[in-house]
C-alpha cells in the first residue's frame, strides 16, 4: 500500500498498524545546516514520500504544518537541556502532527463525496491540536472522545471549545476505552462502508512520521555545535513520540541514547525491564495525557526492534505522582523554571540521574505548556502561571461535551446517527 492510501485509512484492514516497507538511510549531509524546521522535515520525510501523490506537494505541507518555532535551550541546572513541543495552536507537541495530517489530507483527491470523519481518541493534547487543525475546513469532521473526568479543565474546554465540524464525545471510561472504541469503529467493514472513516490519533503514519522531524532537527543542529549525538528523556504514553525519535535514529542521524519517562502507568517500564508485555487498563494521575495501560505503538516499536535489543537499550522509569509534584515545585524554586506534569515526569528521571552521579549532556522533551494544568501547577509553583495567547483565545470559547457510555456499540450507533 502507498503511504496516502496508508494516512488515509487510518488503520490496517487487519486492525494492525501501518509501518515503512524500509527505514531509509539518511545522512547529516542531506539537511541544509541553515534550513528551518520545515526544510529538515521536506529532507528527512522524502524518502517515504516518493512515487506518492503527494511528494511533489511534500515541502508544501511541511511549510503549512510546522510554522512555529521548537526552541533547544539550555536549562539553570548543570549539562540540562529542553526541547519545547508546545508553541503551536494548543501548546502541546500534538499540534505537530494533527497540522500535518490536516494538510495531508485535504490534498488527497476523494472518490467518496461524502464527509470524511476523522477519529480521534484523546488522553488530554491529541483531541484539541486535531480538532484545531481540521476546524473549519470543508469535506473533513471530527469525532473526538476523551475520557470523562480525567482530563484536565482546560483540556476539557479546549476540546469541546471547536464546534462546527468537530464533535467531542465525553466517555465514562478511560482512554483505553476511547482508543478500543476508535479502533473498533475503523475495523468495522460495515460501518466503514456507511460512514467514510480514519484516524487521527498515533495509530495514524500521518502523524508519526512528522512527529520525527523535531528530533531531526534538533539532533542536527546539536551534532553541528558538538559533534555529539543528541541525548533524549522523553515523556512517553502512547509511545508515537518516544518511538518517532528511535527511528530518527534508525535511519542513521545523530540520535543517541534514549530513556522514556512514565507516570504510574507502569505497562512499559515493566516489559522493557525484562517481564512479559502486558497491557492493563490505565491508572489516573496527574500526568494524565500519558495515562495509558496499552500503548498502541508497542506493535511499532517490536517491529522496529527485538525485545532483546529493547531491553539492552531503552530503560523506562515509572514516576508517582508525588514524586511530579516534588519536581514541579522544587525546579520553579530552585530555577525558576515551570514544567508541565508531563514534562516533570522526564526531569525527574534526569534529576535522579543527576543524583547518581551522571554529569552528561541531558535534553528533557517538554510536551506542553503548564498552563494547560494550573490546577496541578500553580499551586505547587505559588503562582499563576501565565496563559499563551492561543491557548487565552480558545478558553474564551463556549464549549460543549456530549456523553457516551464505554461501549464500542454506543460509538457505532453514534456514528450512524449523527448529521452529515
Amino acid at each position: 500500500m502507498g503511504l496516502s492510501a496508508a494516512i488515509a485509512a487510518g488503520l490496517a484492514p487487519d486492525g494492525g498498524l501501518y509501518v515503512p516497507q524500509t527505514m531509509p538511510r539518511r545522512d547529516i549531509a542531506d539537511f541544509d545546516p541553515a534550513g528551518t524546521l520545515a526544510d529538515t522535515a521536506a529532507t528527512l520525510l522524502a524518502p517515504f514520500f516518493a512515487g506518492d501523490p503527494l511528494a511533489d506537494a511534500l515541502p508544501g505541507i511541511c511549510a503549512e504544518a510546522l510554522d512555529f518555532p521548537v526552541p533547544h535551550r539550555t536549562l539553570p541546572a548543570d549539562g540540562a537541556h529542553v526541547l519545547e513541543l508546545f508553541h503551536g495552536p494548543t501548546a502541546a507537541f500534538k499540534d505537530i502532527g494533527a497540522r500535518f495530517l490536516a494538510a495531508c489530507l485535504v490534498r488527497l483527491p476523494r472518490a467518496d463525496t461524502r464527509p470524511l470523519t476523522i477519529l480521534v481518541a484523546t488522553s488530554g493534547d491529541t483531541g484539541a491540536a486535531v480538532g484545531a487543525a481540521f476546524h473549519g475546513r470543508p469535506g473533513v469532521r471530527v469525532v473526538i472522545l476523551y475520557p470523562d473526568g480525567k482530563v484536565s479543565p482546560r483540556q476539557a474546554h479546549q476540546l469541546g471549545c471547536f464546534g462546527d465540524n468537530v464533535t467531542a464525545l465525553r466517555v465514562a471510561g478511560r482512554f483505553d476505552d476511547c482508543q478500543r472504541m476508535v479502533k473498533a469503529a475503523l475495523n468495522d467493514a460495515l460501518l466503514q462502508a456507511a460512514v467514510p472513516l480514519s484516524s487521527a490519533n498515533s495509530i495514524s503514519l500521518g502523524r508519526l512520521l512528522p512527529q520525527m522531524s523535531y528530533y531531526a532537527h534538533a539532533a542536527l543542529g546539536w551534532w553541528r555545535k558538538r559533534e555529539q549525538p543528541l541525548d533524549l528523556i522523553v515523556p512517553t504514553g502512547n509511545l508515537g513520540n518516544a518511538l518517532a525519535a528511535l527511528w530518527v535514529r534508525a535511519l542513521g542521524l545523530p540520535v543517541g541514547r534514549v530513556r522514556l519517562a512514565c507516570n504510574a502507568n507502569a505497562t512499559l517500564p515493566e516489559f522493557l525491564a525484562g517481564a512479559d508485555y502486558r497491557p492493563r487498563e490505565a491508572v489516573a494521575t496527574i500526568a494524565n495525557a500519558m495515562d495509558v495501560g496499552a500503548p498502541s505503538n508497542v506493535e511499532r516499536l517490536r517491529w522496529t526492534f527485538d525485545d532483546a535489543t529493547l531491553r539492552r537499550g531503552l530503560p523506562a522509569t515509572s514516576v508517582a505522582d508525588a514524586a511530579i509534584r516534588d519536581t514541579i515545585a522544587r525546579h520553579a524554586r530552585e530555577h525558576g523554571e515551570v514544567f508541565c506534569p508531563h514534562t516533570a515526569t522526564a526531569m525527574q528521571v534526569l534529576d535522579t540521574l543527576r543524583a547518581a552521579d551522571d554529569r552528561d549532556d541531558w535534553t528533557v522533551v517538554a510536551t506542553a505548556h503548564p498552563a494547560k494544568f494550573e490546577s496541578v501547577v500553580e499551586p505547587l509553583v505559588g503562582h499563576p502561571v501565565a496563559v499563551p495567547p492561543a491557548l487565552a483565545a480558545m478558553l474564551a470559547r463556549p464549549s460543549r461535551a456530549d456523553a457516551l457510555v464505554a461501549d464500542d456499540g454506543a460509538l457505532k450507533a453514534w456514528l450512524e446517527s449523527a448529521p452529515r
